[in-house]
């Protein structure tokens, strides 16, 4: 090598040193950005941003996109503030194996607020999911748009949305409310799938209680407004709580075991320990003989499931309508419930919009139906006829009828009027549809009928009382049983209780095949 060659030969070396401690000196200033915001918001109780993604995801698995990208925003003396990243962590990782798409929000940058660089990050992330098919988590910390930017946070958020849209039964999308969100932070969980909320730590408002406070002159916690409590029980905008950041990793984890990667995919299967012939004598007796006993319907789920796991969504939440998933011989399933412990297992304003949304929810990731009825009616009131039980309760309707996955559907009890209809019925498209020897399907209980039919008759009896218990009596083996539907078609068997669980799973397994030609349309129009 002649001297000139060497000599050029050490330049190029020492450039490539130079550069390469430029890139260590880079990452060290993110490490100790990151450093500081740890230390934040470990006084505050919460895990910093990148940590967060660190907890949720399998060990060593996570692929960071964009960590060099920086605000350009120059009004207000940003400039002289442009930290790494831009307040959001983005990137790829596996949780059980199963690639996933993530971003976590930092709240010690600006608050978490949006703005124009931060959102083309979350942007280009949601793209890439929906491209190559892989769910989205998302870890929201954010005081909503960034103000010292503009419009462009403004015009970012809109981006974020017209994603959420996009990717919306494409490929799951869940939603960790892990701090303080406001504004337009809470616009784009909204429209996920789940939304998971940290006791005591986690809220969503669209306004605060500083602005409430002052145009409507209400004096409310931030708590109070939109904590976790008030989000799983009262709005029923979020589907899931937890206790601590650790618990809400695993329940994520174990939500995302039910889901598909996308809706081109088969959610996970679980070879099952539990053995498919497994009848449940236990459930026999479970409907007690007086129809206006209650009983619990988790019994029936536990009894049937898989090991009898079942994740219920939203349980807090019109608890009088039971929604989640489980497994049936290894498969995942979405199962809706009435619940007669609560309202009797009426339906109102709440149950209807829950169960339609899961309904929809399963049917997009093709994830069979599996309903549970034990249902009087609708919840009768001017409460609920006020505030549109019509249309909220066609909602639930609208949402069977539409659903084209395997939807498999047992009477165990009351089965009365349009309720009976609207709860999977075979009318609605239903596959197959069983009952126990306790159903009654009726158009209304045996009481009020003879009440409405017969209340000539009644008036003009010398015995009303036992000319009621007679026709009561009557009714009753007229109608309210299985088999009047049963002789019709309607019922395609009257089952023992302890024999549904290998019922379910044998009809399952030959409706997985399912294919439903629907019409050319651009789309349905759901009553919203």
């Amino acid at each position: 090598m002649s001297g000139v060659e060497a000599e050029q030969g050490n330049a190029n070396r020492n450039g490539d040193r130079s550069k390469a401690e430029h890139l260590a000196d880079y990452r060290e200033q993110i490490e100790a950005q990151r450093d500081v915001a740890r230390e934040k918001q470990a006084g505050r109780g919460k895990r910093g941003a990148y940590d967060r993604v660190i907890a949720l995801l399998d060990d060593g698995s996570f692929t960071e996109l964009d960590p060099f990208v920086r605000h350009r925003a120059t009004q207000f003396g940003m400039e002289k503030s442009q930290p790494f990243g831009d307040g959001v962590v983005t990137g790829f990782g596996t949780i059980d194996g199963r690639q996933v798409a993530v971003f976590s929000q930092d709240f010690t940058v600006f608050g978490g607020s949006l703005g124009e660089a931060y959102a083309e990050k979350m942007v280009k992330l949601m793209d890439l999911a929906e491209r190559y098919g892989c769910p989205i988590v998302g870890i929201n910390d954010s005081a909503g748009a960034r103000i010292q930017e503009g419009v462009e946070g403004l015009a970012g958020y809109g981006e974020v949305f017209f994603r959420n849209v996009r990717a919306s039964g494409v490929v799951p999308q869940i939603s960790i409310i892990a701090g303080p969100c406001a504004g337009g932070a809470v616009y784009s969980p909204a429209m996920t799938d789940f939304i998971f909320m940290v006791e005591g730590i986690g809220q969503m408002f669209i306004t605060g209680p500083d602005v409430i406070k002052t145009v409507t002159g209400e004096t409310v916690t931030m708590e109070d407004l939109g904590g976790a409590a008030t989000h799983a029980q009262t709005s029923g905008v979020a589907h899931f709580t937890a206790t601590d950041e650790d618990d809400l990793n695993e329940q994520v984890r174990h939500l995302l075991s039910f889901l598909p990667s996308n809706n081109l995919d088969d959610a996970p299967y679980f070879a099952p320990d539990d053995d498919p012939a497994r009848e449940a004598p236990e459930l026999d007796g479970l409907v007690p003989e007086t129809n206006t006993r209650p009983y619990d319907m988790h019994d029936v789920l536990g009894a049937i499931l898989d090991d009898g796991e079942f994740l219920e969504v939203q349980p807090r939440h019109a608890a009088n309508l039971i929604a989640g998933f489980g497994r049936l011989d290894g498969h995942a399933v979405g199962v809706v419930a009435n619940q007669p412990r609560v309202l009797a297992g009426t339906l109102d304003i709440a149950a209807s919009i829950k169960g339609a949304r899961f309904i929809r929810t399963c049917d997009a990731y093709n994830i069979p139906l599996v309903t549970f009825v034990d249902v009087p009616g609708f919840l009768p009131g001017t409460d609920q006829e006020y505030n549109g039980i019509i249309r909220h309760g066609s909602k639930l309707l609208y949402a069977y009828a539409e659903a084209t996955v395997p939807k498999i559907t047992v009477i165990t009890r009351k089965a009365y009027g349009g309720a009976y209809v609207v709860m999977c019925s075979k009318h609605i498209g239903a596959d197959f549809n069983v009952a126990w020897p306790t159903a009654e399907i009726a158009v209304m209980g045996p009481s009020a009928a003879v009440g409405l039919v017969f209340r000539r008759e009644l008036a003009a009896a010398e015995d009303a009382d036992v000319r009621r218990d007679e026709l009561v009596e009557q009714y009753e083996e007229l109608f309210a049983s299985p088999y009047q539907a049963a002789s019709r078609g309607y019922i395609d068997d009257v089952i023992s209780p302890r024999a549904t669980r290998p019922w379910l799973i044998k009809s399952l397994a030959l409706a997985r095949s399912k294919r439903v030609p629907t019409p050319r349309r651009k789309h349905g129009n759901i009553p919203l």
